[in-house]
């Protein structure tokens, strides 16, 4: 006894064969799939997005982290943070190491010298 589900049939047959009927199910499935596991992976992208963010912990209560320093109070040399993961920020202290061995980064400090006259 053929088996019967939304008017298709499921009798064995032999090779590949696709009726009009088949389609009409197959194609919106497939279409559904994909486009939830299209929006799915947009959600969760999303909701991964902090670790896209360089700046992860420094000064997060103001809108723009900005920090400015005078020539003459600099001294001989100066040397500054660029990867955020400083415990000395605005400063390094070598976590730029770290980092760049954890991603793959390439990131280095801003050496900031004095020429001497």
């Amino acid at each position: 006894m053929p088996l019967r589900i939304s008017g298709l049939s499921a009798t064995p047959v032999s090779g590949c064969r696709l009726s009009k009927d088949h389609l009409t199910l197959v194609v919106p499935v497939a279409v559904a799939a994909v486009v939830g596991t299209y929006l799915i992976s947009r959600y969760y992208s999303r909701a991964s997005c902090s670790k896209g963010k360089v700046n992860l912990e420094q000064s997060k209560d103001t809108a723009k982290v900005v920090h400015s320093f005078d020539m003459e109070d600099i001294g001989k040399k100066a040397v500054y943070c660029r990867c955020w993961r400083s415990k000395k920020f605005p400063y390094c202290d070598g976590a730029h190491t770290k980092h760049n061995e954890e991603t793959g980064d390439n990131v280095g400090p801003l050496i900031i010298k004095r020429r001497d006259a």
